[in-house]
């Protein structure tokens, strides 16, 4: 993994170029990476950002935000509770009004929460960081697809992931015991592991299975950032954390930082850069070289499609 040294030029200011008439959807908007994403792209001029989150107040402040930022932007926070797939394909059914939508960003995650199910009976990490993005992308797709039909667009779809997914089970995804909470030895690595090894594995298999609609679909990593996700962790898993990274040479960005590789590939990449299904390293860098067997294996990606569509179905 790249230590900041080492990062690809890019200053979103500067390269990302006017995204006029282009409609914006964000995961996770109201904190950290996700915000900081907002507040950049509102400044190249869209028409439209949608960003989720749990909390009105903090979707409130950034809808102000981006107002002084440019007023001629339109911000909708779209209240969603990815623990729950109904409220998350409710959200999207009733607060998504656009007839073209050119970027979303799966932003949202959680990283180290205590083992735990979802309402809808999942491993919590699985649940937020893989299924509730998939129900985004399956509830957003036909709009996407018809606007990647649309003359000269430039449509794309990107998963935040993690360096994380190493930490996988050897098996890549224990689909046996997803809908238990996966306690026991290294077990937090485990589920968080492979929750970013699925957005990985996902994006690849989406590209592949719709590599006619013209959207691009890619996996990022942002880097080692100091967001939320990082600094709310218990405190042995901070350490564990620190000290991983400390062995890696990685240096621990801040958020301002952090924001620039989903922003490249967002809309600072120009539309052939991307390779599509590719993972991506910060900032620009096609990593698909650095992932392992399993993250590369057919079967996995078959089997992970498989199960979140038979999933999401349920609902």
């Amino acid at each position: 993994m790249p230590n900041i040294e080492e990062f690809v030029d890019f200053d979103a200011e500067r390269d990302i170029p006017s995204l006029e008439n282009k409609v914006i959807f964000v995961t996770g908007g109201t904190a950290g990476l996700g915000r900081a994403s907002v507040i950049a792209l509102a400044e190249h001029n869209p028409a439209y950002i949608y960003f989720t989150g749990r909390n009105a107040d903090a979707g409130k402040s950034l809808i102000a935000e981006v107002q002084k930022i440019n007023p001629s932007v339109g911000a909708k926070f779209v209240k969603m509770d990815m623990m729950s797939l109904a409220s998350v394909k409710q959200a999207c059914g009733t607060d998504f009004s656009h007839d073209r939508l050119d970027i979303l960003m799966c932003n949202a995650g959680v990283m180290f929460i205590p083992p735990g199910l979802s309402k809808d009976g999942f491993e919590n990490h699985f649940a937020i960081n893989h299924l509730a993005h998939a129900m985004i992308i399956q509830q957003l797709l036909p709009v996407l697809t018809k606007t990647a039909a649309m003359p000269d667009s430039d449509v794309r779809i990107l998963s935040l992931t993690s360096t994380a997914w190493m930490a996988h089970p050897s098996n890549g995804v224990t689909f046996s015991t997803l809908r238990t909470t996966q306690e026991g030895f290294m077990g937090s690595n485990f589920r968080y592991g492979q929750s970013k090894l699925a957005n990985i594995v996902y994006a690849a298999e989406l590209a592949r299975r719709y590599q006619d609609s013209k959207i691009n679909f890619v996996s990022v990593h942002p880097g080692a950032c100091a967001t939320d996700l990082v600094t709310t962790i218990s405190f042995g898993h901070r350490i564990l954390t620190k000290l991983i990274f400390w062995w890696m040479g990685v240096s621990i960005m801040e958020v301002h930082q952090g924001r620039l590789s989903p922003l490249w590939a967002a809309a600072g990449a120009k539309k052939d850069e991307l390779v599509n299904g590719g993972f991506y390293m910060p900032i620009g860098r096609f990593s698909d070289d650095r992932l392992d067997k399993t993250a590369k294996s057919p079967e996995l990606a078959e089997a992970l499609w498989t199960y979140t569509q038979d999933a999401l179905a349920k609902f």
